[in-house]
């Protein structure tokens, strides 16, 4: 019976011992409270500037699907609109016009750029995407499909009406 005792002890001794020096330790950041923190940060008081230009108003520079291709809208909200280009129902790119003057080092990454799509600076993001700078937009094509190429993706952004994007204020 005192063995038992002293094994509760013991046991409680140990629980209360670990739960103290758990409980004291710094928490190591984990790998997504970098990106919390970034993403709660009000900048500027709002997400997206004032004179950003409504989504819907980027429409209509997107290119038409042709070839083979569909063209899915997705997104659309103030600064940015976004579609889908599927091929045989498999989705192979997106597409997207977005007003760098909420995000103004989006635009501030053309700078330096020597390479140039439908006139307009370029520069290229990892393996899979392609941007261009239209006045205050960028125009983006993102590789879904390994199949579809940079060569492609440059291809994609000529096709969008850069000079009518070009005239949108």
């Amino acid at each position: 019976m005192v063995l038992h005792r002293g094994r509760r002890v013991l046991a409680a001794l140990l629980l209360s011992v670990i739960l103290l020096t758990t409980s004291c330790t710094a928490k190591t950041p984990g790998r997504f409270d970098q990106a919390q923190q970034d993403s709660t940060k009000q900048k500027s008081g709002q997400a997206v500037a004032k004179t950003a230009t409504q989504g819907s108003e980027f429409n209509k520079f997107f290119p038409d699907a042709s070839g083979g291709y569909q063209r899915v809208y997705t997104q659309e909200k103030k600064g940015f609109a976004e579609a889908k280009l599927k091929k045989g129902g498999k989705d192979i790119a997106l597409l997207s016009i977005s007003d760098t003057s909420s995000v103004p080092a989006t635009a501030a990454k053309f700078s330096k750029s020597t390479k140039k799509i439908g006139g307009y600076p370029a520069v290229e993001l990892g393996n899979t995407q392609t941007a261009i700078l239209v006045g205050k937009y960028q125009v983006k094509v993102l590789s879904r499909d390994p199949s579809f190429t940079a060569s492609d993706r440059a291809d994609w952004l000529e096709k969008f009406n850069l000079k009518g994007l070009a005239k949108l204020k």
